[in-house]
């Protein structure tokens, strides 16, 4: 889709079309009509060309930046509003040569890349039939848009339909179909071997094709079909360089959380309305800029494997909070309304900033090094953490070219936007020296002409007018008109004067038009070599922006501490363990305040003794925000941050999997029962002895009978086979008796509660069958087995009809007596079995009689 719309409205209306899907064209007007007059298409029609294009993904640069009319009266906060990742994914599968695959398993390969920001990211994984792996990698990017081939095979199709499905309708995810050609090796193959070798500048073209090659086939054929994408745009420069490609998934770096844990821990987002506001990331932003919160974005959603990096951030965070130095107060200051640099670098690297913005970001910049240099003293003196220390000490080496660039310009023409005179000093711009002595040369002769004109017209004193944009005009009263020669042409009129142009000024005035026009042509190929030239230093400014980004977010972690009241955590390698004393739930615990504090619950999980617990207890009485909590709290922990517990100990956990909720998923053609098991299967393949397994429920999208087996079976496959750290919720009392089977490795509990006497006392006789039971939650997990889980008293909380809940309590009591009735015959069986001598056969079936069946033989 294509636009030509003026430039103070373009801004808006790209971002509009943008955000609903469109690809946006911008068209400009290539000629003008000075040039155009001198060159040999005189007569035709004005060229028009398609500039630039936008999607969701590659909104950048100076057609619509919002900071096009910065200047000092404006706010820098309130131009540089907070951008969510704009990351571009493209997908390749490849089926073939997989031995004894499943159906439906197959090898995908992803590039990933955020033109906004520099980031380029590959990876490549074999995924089942659920499509798991790619939905998780989804999740947590969260791009907002896809690279698809036309055809995709069906289970993935689904999962695409599946996410799309999910967001408004203005903010769907945008899907872009190439055909499928652009996805085989061989076409992938032939088009990267033409890009590095020969359109990649400089003369390590074939060693970066090798690095390129050494990647995996579905990841070069998804990096083929971005760069052909991506040329379009004109932003494939980014991908010039693979040393800076990032792998995404590392288990020996990062925990597994997949995109399962992701919803159901609602790590990014609630799951309530998508929205940040209720979700862990939620709790622990503080971030004062737009580059700290992307980098604690992947924090959250990556955190980390190695008890050495998440004790070096733990150490930053706790200095920052017991520290009583004034250092760590002004590098907050200097945090503070900064606009975007990582965006606003990048920007400057494609070459498609504005001279508004490339002025912010660099005197931001320049100004950042002379504050931190200020500061370097002190930084070495009191400040310990090794993490933050080398972060800020890097920080103004990495950022001292900057300076250079700031001493080149102009400050007013760059607020202004003007580049003809943008450069202070054009020793180093010729091309724009050379230009400006011929204007001046023509304006000079222009000059001298004015006595000639003096002469002619018997006007001692006339003097040069500009009117409506026309320069040089010769006015002349109209009562004077007849001393105006025959061959000077009139240019405007009015009542009492006429203004004309003299021969030569109509010669000289056009040759200066061209000039001036020729003048901005060269100015803007000089600021873009500028611009390339600013742009051999991105990676250090690149890396002094990351290591500020580092700093914001350990400010952030610092701030959630100590407004929360947590606590640091001990995080070991090789323990399998997980103990909590009195956590709460980060997210609950906040959006409660100070009025209805949070229940606090200990845990202890250690694989050299209790490492499953088994929770029953009624609805709604917090068994989910319990098993939620301590899954949250291992996550905070091993993201560097407090926690909130009074104290902490984690063992360090690979992963995380949870199966929680009861939904089924039309889009993929799912049943809830459906969607529990795959869930379930996936854990079972995935898990590990250093896992945390969360099971909620499971069972309960079938029959009672099939419900329990599975139960039953699944937790003793984790008791006995993976031996993960597991918390098992269940209604299921059968599933309990695995304490007695295990009972070194499992223990029961239930959520406590109370039974309110006062208001079932109130009422008599038959009445107590037909009335639910009134509970009072404790929210405090206990030992125990709950036996029932009281149902009821959940119907009557949500306003179902009195003459419902009476009928249903009623029919609950018949049906409980039925099963008791059983499991005493039951238990009476399984005595009479081992029983040998009649006499006390006899005995037994006296015992045993139901007592209306002896009142009948009186």
């Amino acid at each position: 889709m294509t636009a030509s719309i003026p430039s103070h409205r373009l801004f808006v209306h790209v971002r509009r079309l943008v955000a609903k899907g469109h690809k946006v064209g911008v068209i400009k007007q290539m000629e003008t009509a000075a040039l155009k007059a001198a060159g040999e298409n005189k007569s035709s029609l004005f060229s028009r060309k398609l500039t630039a294009l936008y999607t969701k993904s590659t909104l950048i640069g100076e057609d619509v930046n919002p900071l096009l009319k910065l200047d000092d009266s404006v706010d820098v906060e309130e131009v540089t509003r907070d951008v969510p990742d704009n990351y571009l994914l493209c997908c390749c599968e490849n089926g073939e040569n997989l031995r004894g695959r499943k159906t439906g398993d197959i090898v995908i390969g992803i590039m990933v890349i955020q033109p906004t920001t520099g980031e380029v990211i590959f990876d490549c994984f074999r995924d089942s039939a659920s499509r798991s792996e790619l939905e998780s990698r989804v999740l947590r990017l969260q791009p907002v848009e896809i690279i698809l081939p036309s055809r995709l095979s069906d289970q993935s199709e689904k999962l695409i339909s599946s996410i799309t499905s999910r967001r408004l309708q203005d903010d769907r995810i945008r899907i872009e179909r190439m055909q499928n050609v652009n996805f085989e090796y061989s076409h992938a193959f032939q088009l990267i071997t033409d890009f590095y070798a020969k359109e990649v500048p400089g003369t390590t073209g074939p060693q970066k094709l090798s690095v390129i090659l050494s990647l995996d086939k579905p990841v070069i054929c998804s990096l083929a079909a971005v760069i052909a994408y991506l040329k379009e745009f004109n932003l494939e420069r980014m991908l010039y360089d693979p040393r800076n490609f990032k792998q995404l998934s590392s288990e020996t770096e990062y925990m597994t959380i997949n995109g399962t844990t992701m919803k159901n821990l609602e790590i990014l987002q609630n799951q309530m309305d998508m929205k940040t506001k209720g979700s862990l990331l939620w709790v622990l932003n503080h971030t004062k800029t737009s580059f700290g919160r992307r980098r604690l974005k992947k924090w959250v959603t990556q955190p980390l494997m190695k008890s050495s990096e998440i004790n070096a951030r733990l150490d930053a965070v706790s200095e920052i909070l017991l520290s009583e130095s004034s250092v760590f107060g002004q590098i907050q200051n200097l945090l503070c309304k900064l606009p975007d640099l990582e965006r606003g670098l990048c920007s400057v690297f494609h070459k498609k900033c504005s001279t508004q913005e490339f002025f912010l970001i660099v005197s931001t910049l320049s100004r950042l090094h002379l504050e931190i240099q200020a500061l370097v003293p002190v930084l070495h003196s009191h400040v310990k953490s090794p993490l933050l220390k080398s972060a800020l000490l890097e920080v103004p080496e990495l950022l001292s070219p900057v300076k250079h660039y700031l001493k080149i310009l102009n400050e007013e023409a760059a607020k202004t936007g003007d580049k003809t005179q943008l450069f202070k000093d054009l020793t180093d711009f010729p091309v724009i020296r050379k230009k400006k002595e011929d204007i001046q040369g023509v304006l000079s002769k222009i000059q001298l002409h004015l006595p000639d004109i003096r002469k002619q017209i018997k006007n001692p004193s006339a003097e040069y007018v500009t009117v409506s944009g026309q320069e040089f005009l010769i006015e002349v009263k109209n009562s004077h008109k007849s001393s105006v020669p025959s061959d000077w042409v009139m240019i405007s009129s009015t009542k009492a004067v006429s203004r004309f142009h003299s021969p030569f000024i109509i010669e000289n005035y056009r040759h200066l038009n061209q000039l001036q026009e020729k003048l901005i042509l060269d100015c803007s190929a000089e600021w873009l070599n500028f611009l390339d030239h600013f742009s051999e230093h991105y990676h250090s400014v690149s890396k002094a922006i990351g290591h500020l980004a580092t700093v914001d977010c350990l400010f952030s972690l610092a701030l959630v501490a100590k407004q929360g009241d947590y606590c640091r955590p001990v995080v070991q390698d090789n323990r399998q363990e997980i103990i909590i004393k009195n956590g709460r739930h980060p997210v609950i615990d906040v959006l409660l305040g100070e009025q209805d504090q949070y229940v606090p619950n200990t845990t202890n999980l250690s694989g050299d003794g209790e490492r499953v617990m088994i929770i029953t207890g009624p609805n709604m009485g917090g068994k989910s925000s319990y098993i939620k909590q301590v899954a949250l709290i291992t996550v905070m922990a091993q993201v560097g941050s407090y926690v909130p517990a009074e104290e902490a100990t984690i063992g360090i956990v690979d992963g995380i999997f949870t199966r929680m909720g009861a939904a089924d998923n039309i889009y993929k053609g799912r049943s809830t029962f459906m969607e529990e098991l795959t869930d379930t299967a996936e854990i079972i393949r995935k898990a590990t002895p250093r896992s945390l397994v969360i099971l909620d429920e499971l069972g309960r999208g079938t029959s009672t009978h099939d419900g329990i087996a599975i139960a039953y079976a699944t937790l003793e496959h984790f008791i006995r086979d993976v031996e993960s750290l597991t918390l098992f919720v269940t209604h299921y009392p059968s599933v309990c008796e695995l304490e007695k089977l295990y009972p070194d490795k499992v223990g029961n509990y239930h959520m406590a509660f109370l039974v309110n006497e006062e208001e079932t006392g109130e009422q008599k006789g038959s009445e107590v069958e037909e009335n639910p039971e009134f509970i009072t939650f404790l929210y405090q997990i206990i030992k125990g087995i709950s036996a029932r889980s009281y149902g009821l008293n959940v119907a009557k909380l949500a306003d179902i009809p009195e003459e419902i809940l009476k009928k249903a309590a009623h029919k609950s009591k018949e049906l409980e007596k039925i099963v008791n009735m059983k499991r005493k015959k039951m238990k009476c069986f399984a005595e009479a079995w081992k029983i040998n001598d009649s006499q006390e056969l006899q005995k037994w079936k006296s015992m045993c009689e139901p007592e209306d069946e002896r009142k009948d033989s009186f």
